[in-house]
């Protein structure tokens, strides 16, 4: 029989499942369980955010990045509204997180009470559990049945604790369960294994998708590329599954990718896809045979027609073809990919080296990829910038890469720094944003100067929407609202506590960049930036021609001609 407080208990289970830390703002439907935290502060610290949503995005990406569950803490209301733009991160990129959202005392629900809501209705799309506790005895089952939801399903767990039930004392037998959560073994079917051999063994032209179902199967991966003779496609949360120096490798796909990969796709008689859903079907080969292996089995065949389904472990599946498979002798189409591939890296560095002003966002990661440390954690934003980030850096296996793939929300950047330093403390942190992005949650720099997280954040300032006049441009039209209003980053940094660079001529670039570097604390670089829209590594016709519309809206408008910045993507059609 339980003679301790709910709230209590609630951070041993917690601290039995492995948690050490929650994200999260104090506030008055939170007050019991705040009380709690601060009596187990040495056992649980609580990482106080700026804004609910930075804390989501937090939780989600330490998720992403550890694999452990991630949990964060609001108050009802307005701070559990907060959270949905993180939590729906981790929904959509299969990130486990726990929330606890506090809510108005259990005898006033019900009443429309000030800022009570229904906050199972609000949670319902989002969350793959969903319960509000009603009495301190149930609590400690239902903290197990979140977390142990929140891996199996791989999303976000909600429950929902009334003010009052953390400082109650559980009296009553309670429901006996553990804090325990196991994977199934899942070991794929020898009868697909064999069909897939078969078709692998027939093959002339086969490539890889790789994408983050491969992250526990990096050796494997690059085994089977050699011996099947296969270039690899990464999807963008998959990138550093494959070192983007390796010969095999071809980058991303799409919008975002290579040239090579793109027509290495168009060309392929074989299509294996691995530990991916990729979305962007457009961009893949049509009347293809196909191999999808997946841990998930509704993933199998759900955006691709599939021949062979394999459901199971990437590591166990390659592992096993690995061990039948003879190397391929015929590599004319691997070697034709690897030529390409090395004319595309030179393309890419002539971008990068430039030393005129006004500065290039290629050039930024150039100077990046210099200070990049084997094990840096690399938190990418949501815009151009992950387009350069995706195109120019080259990953190594032994580094970290983090984004918000699915949702693509602005403003994870951030979020995702303060994470990787709350996940590895002494690894080196670089956040890449959008001064859009960074923007949504510059405040939560102040989170990161109070918990002394150490990182370097490098802002691409162009003072607009870059993406977002693109795409309209894109579309043949002109664009419309994407200006942003002139801001100096760095002297905000200074005045947050941390330390600021502006950078406006490219001969300050590198050197702000490496003393920023070379700082225990939270540094800003910002750099202004000369505003270039990322080029397609493969252009179609209606892109084209859109950009003939927007020149000749440009010119009626405006009564001269300008010609926009596709010249350089004319020779990718």
């Amino acid at each position: 029989m339980f003679e301790d407080r709910a709230g209590k208990v609630l951070v041993d289970l917690l601290s039995e499942w492995g948690v050490d830390h929650i994200y999260g703002m104090p506030g008055d439907s939170i007050n019991q369980l705040m009380e709690e935290l601060r009596k187990e502060k040495d056992k649980m610290k609580f990482i106080q955010v700026r804004h609910e949503e930075a804390g989501a995005l937090a939780a989600a990406s330490y998720a992403k990045l550890t694999g452990k569950i991630g949990v964060c803490l609001s108050i009802a209301g307005p701070g559990a509204i907060h959270l949905l733009n993180g939590l729906y991160d981790a929904k959509e990129d299969s990130a486990p997180v726990l929330v606890l959202a506090g809510q108005v005392p259990t005898d006033q629900i019900g009443t429309d009470t000030f800022q009570e809501i229904n906050m199972q209705q609000m949670f319902n799309d989002v969350a793959v559990y969903n319960e509000q506790v009603v009495s301190e005895e149930q609590l400690p089952a239902l903290v197990n049945q979140a977390v142990r939801t929140a891996y199996a399903e791989k999303g976000p767990a909600v429950l929902t604790i009334p003010d009052d039930i953390p400082a109650a004392k559980i009296k009553k037998q309670v429901q006996k369960n553990a804090a325990i959560y196991e994977e199934s073994e899942q070991v794929p079917s020898s009868t697909e294994m064999e069909k897939a051999l078969e078709l692998i063994s027939k093959a002339k032209k086969p490539i890889i998708l790789a994408g983050t179902g491969t992250k526990g199967a990096k050796q494997e991966l690059e085994q089977f590329s050699d011996k099947i003779a296969a270039p690899v496609v990464v999807s963008l949360p998959a990138k550093g599954v494959i070192d983007d120096n390796h010969p095999n490798c071809l980058g991303n796909l799409g919008m975002i990718g290579t040239k090579p990969a793109y027509e290495a796709m168009d060309d392929t008689d074989l299509l294996i896809l691995i530990g991916t859903s990729y979305p962007y079907v457009e961009f893949l080969p049509e009347g293809v045979t196909c191999i999808q292996i997946d841990n998930d089995p509704l993933q199998i065949g759900k955006r691709y027609p599939v021949n062979v389904g394999i459901a199971g472990d990437a590591q166990k599946a390659l592992t096993w073809l690995n061990e039948r498979i003879t190397r391929s002798e015929n590599r004319d189409f691997l070697e034709d990919s690897q030529e390409k591939m090395a004319k595309w890296w030179k393309e890419m560095e002539e971008d990068e080296q430039p030393t005129s002003t006004p500065i290039k966002p290629q050039q930024i990661i150039a100077e990046v990829q210099k200070i990049a440390e084997d094990d840096a954690v690399l938190s990418v934003d949501v815009g151009n910038v992950t387009v350069w980030a995706a195109r120019h850096f080259r990953m190594k296996t032994t580094q970290k890469f983090l984004t918000s793939s699915w949702l693509a929300t602005m403003g994870c950047g951030l979020p995702g720094a303060i994470a990787s330093k709350m996940a590895y403390p002494e690894r080196q942190a670089i956040a890449l944003c959008g001064d859009g992005g960074f923007s949504m949650n510059m405040q939560d720099f102040l989170t990161a100067i109070k918990y002394n997280l150490p990182m370097t954040v490098i802002i691409f300032n162009n003072e607009r929407i870059g993406m977002i006049k693109y795409e309209q441009e894109a579309k043949g039209n002109l664009d419309y609202k994407t200006n942003l209003e002139s801001f100096n980053f760095a002297q905000f940094a200074e005045n947050c506590g941390g330390k600021g660079y502006r950078v406006e001529k490219f001969e300050d670039l590198g050197p702000s960049i490496r003393a920023a570097a070379s700082f225990n604390k939270p540094v800003i670089v910002d750099v202004c930036i000369e505003d270039e829209p990322p080029i397609p590594g493969k252009l179609s016709y209606e892109q084209v021609t859109s950009y003939s519309k927007q020149t000749i809206k440009k010119l009626f408008k405006k009564g001269k001609l300008e010609v926009p910045p596709i010249r350089k993507g004319l020779k990718r059609i």
